[in-house]
Parts: structure tokens; C-alpha cells; sequence
């Protein structure tokens, strides 16, 4: 009788240690607290590059040939497009330095990060209230911007508006992050580093 207490004793113990770890908070890179599921939402899938926009995966316009959206878009596509609400966080798919930050014609609002490897990855459509300037060591997961408005004013030579008169942010119908991969300045399909 001893015995079988002893093992429940012991079952209950590991089960309580396993359920906890759940909930412990972990340290990440940057000496920030997340939760587990958190860190779960942050490395999405099964790549070395983080899912740019954690909790949002949604793709509205895949990489390659496809109809202009709006007037000035291309028809093909040299990236994915993720729709998210504006103010929605972005972060760095991998290490890497920012190499760019402005306002890029269709892209709009942009940052970019360059890998040490070379690849170039664009956020483009973002918050023009940037939290990352050129220069910058970034570390993967981070915090690097905001996803951003669809309509911006007063920026110079921006040509791109909607049916109602107004700039937009690029060449954009709605909120939502625009990701570019590029190599040796060729284009490559996002989802091949992504998933």
C-alpha cells in the first residue's frame, strides 16, 4: 500500500512540474519575459526564419503572377501580403541589420533587414512611425515596427491613391504587411523561408 502511494505521490509530482512549466515564463534574446505559447506564436513552423506577424497567418495575395489589385500594383507578385489591423507588431524573421528604412513607391512605408548571408527581407506598408533605424543589429523575434495605416499624407512624390482621391500607403487597398525576400537582387517566393 506504500508503494502504490508512493507512485501517485510521485505521478502527481511530475504531472504538476510538466503543467507548471506550461505557465513559467521564459527569458527570450533580448532579456524579455514571454509565456511559452507566446514563443510558440513567434517561431511558426518548421524554418529558421520567425512568422513576421505572430497570431496572424492569413495569406490574401501569394508570390508570382496574379491581377493588379489596384491601380500601380504589379502583376507579379514579388512577395506575400498578410492583411492585419494597423498597429499590429512586427518582428525580425531572422538577424540581421536594418538597411533601410523610407518610403519606397508601391512598398510605401518600409524596413529592411539584411541577413548575414545577404538576403534582403522588406516589410513594406508599414508604420511610418518607426522604432528601428538604419544601422540597427537586430535580433530574431524582436520588435521592429508596426503594421500601417492605409492612408498617409503629405509625402513627397507619393503617387499611389484610391477611388476616393486619397494616398495611400503604397500601392495598397487595405492594412496588411507586404514581405519581399531578395537575393543577389532576385525576388524569391517568402514561403520557401517561411514555413
Amino acid at each position: 500500500m506504500v508503494k502504490n502511494i508512493n507512485k501517485i505521490i510521485i505521478t502527481i509530482i511530475i504531472l504538476v512540474i510538466i503543467i507548471s512549466t506550461l505557465f513559467i515564463p521564459v527569458i527570450n534574446s533580448e532579456g524579455l519575459y514571454q509565456t511559452n505559447e507566446e514563443k510558440e506564436l513567434i517561431f511558426y513552423g518548421n524554418s529558421n526564419f520567425a512568422w513576421p506577424i505572430p497570431g496572424y497567418t492569413t495569406i490574401s495575395s501569394y508570390f508570382g503572377k496574379r491581377e493588379a489589385p489596384t491601380s500601380g500594383a504589379s502583376t507579379y507578385h514579388k512577395g506575400v501580403d498578410i492583411p492585419a489591423p494597423e498597429g499590429t507588431n512586427l518582428i525580425a524573421t531572422c538577424d540581421g541589420e536594418i538597411t533601410f528604412t523610407g518610403f519606397l513607391g508601391g512598398g510605401g512605408y518600409t524596413i529592411t533587414i539584411t541577413n548575414p548571408e545577404g538576403l534582403k527581407i522588406s516589410y513594406c506598408h508599414v508604420s511610418p512611425t518607426y522604432i528601428v533605424k538604419k544601422g540597427d543589429d537586430i535580433k530574431q523575434g524582436q520588435l521592429i515596427g508596426h503594421v500601417g495605416p492605409k492612408y498617409v499624407d503629405n509625402v513627397p512624390g507619393n503617387m499611389y491613391t484610391d477611388s476616393t482621391g486619397r494616398h495611400t500607403n503604397g500601392a495598397t487597398t487595405g492594412c496588411h504587411l507586404h514581405i519581399g525576400f531578395r537575393l543577389n537582387n532576385e525576388y524569391l517566393n517568402p514561403l520557401e523561408y517561411l514555413q
